[in-house]
């Protein structure tokens, strides 16, 4: 530690929408979490979260997957600005793109993301309404690194939600994001201290694989 305190990991987050986890990691970071949000990049100018970013001072951007003629000339061009922020942790945080093998490849190690499901139960999208469709007990949140195979990445931290009798799955969702918000930024705090690395395909904490 310096006379200026820890050192800040840059990074950017990805959105798509409302960005409340973008606001529990903005929060967090505000609180002491050891980040630079360098950057928050959507590819919806109508994204609430970029209003979140804004309130908080943090440079946005827009790009707009409708301008580009393919997923692979966007994910370019998203590289290049991730890039020149000089970020050295993607933060996929309700960003409802597919990437390419490519981009994922480019920052293999360095790109976490949050799904609302027990991985690898519930891969992909509606994933509340169909842990109450399957009858599950429990259901949850995992962060983990993003792989080429969606939400299929080595996991980090899981937090486990109960299932109650009368859930529908918009209050199934209400208890699972509240834990979202809790365990994202643990994870980010993790990697951003040297704890949490990427090894030959696992996640280690503190050089031990991680057992979900």
């Amino acid at each position: 530690m310096s006379a200026t305190g820890p050192r800040k990991l840059p990074i950017v987050v990805l959105i798509s929408g409302s960005g409340s986890n973008l606001q529990a990691i903005i929060d967090a970071a505000q609180a002491g979490l050891p980040v630079e949000i360098r950057a928050v990049i959507s590819n919806k100018a109508e994204a609430y979260g970029l209003e979140r970013a804004r309130q908080a001072g943090i440079t946005t951007r827009v790009l707009n997957h409708k301008d580009y003629p393919d997923r692979e000339s966007y994910d370019a061009a998203l590289a290049a600005v991730i890039d020149d922020c000089g970020a050295e942790l993607v933060v996929l945080a309700g960003f409802m793109r597919i990437l390419s093998d490519g981009f994922v490849r480019r920052y293999e190690g360095r790109m976490l993301n949050i799904h609302p499901s027990l991985l690898p139960r519930h891969r992909g999208l509606d994933t509340h309404a169909r842990a109450l469709a399957a009858g599950d007990a429990v259901h949850g949140a995992t962060v983990h690194f993003v792989s080429p195979e969606l939400d299929a990445g080595p996991i980090i931290l899981q937090a486990r939600v109960p299932v109650q009798p009368n859930d529908s799955p918009e209050s199934l969702a209400a208890r699972v994001l509240r834990e979202e918000h809790r365990i994202y930024p643990e994870a980010i705090r993790w990697f951003a201290e040297g704890r949490l690395k990427l090894d030959q395909g696992r996640a280690l904490l503190d050089g031990k694989p991680i057992s979900p």
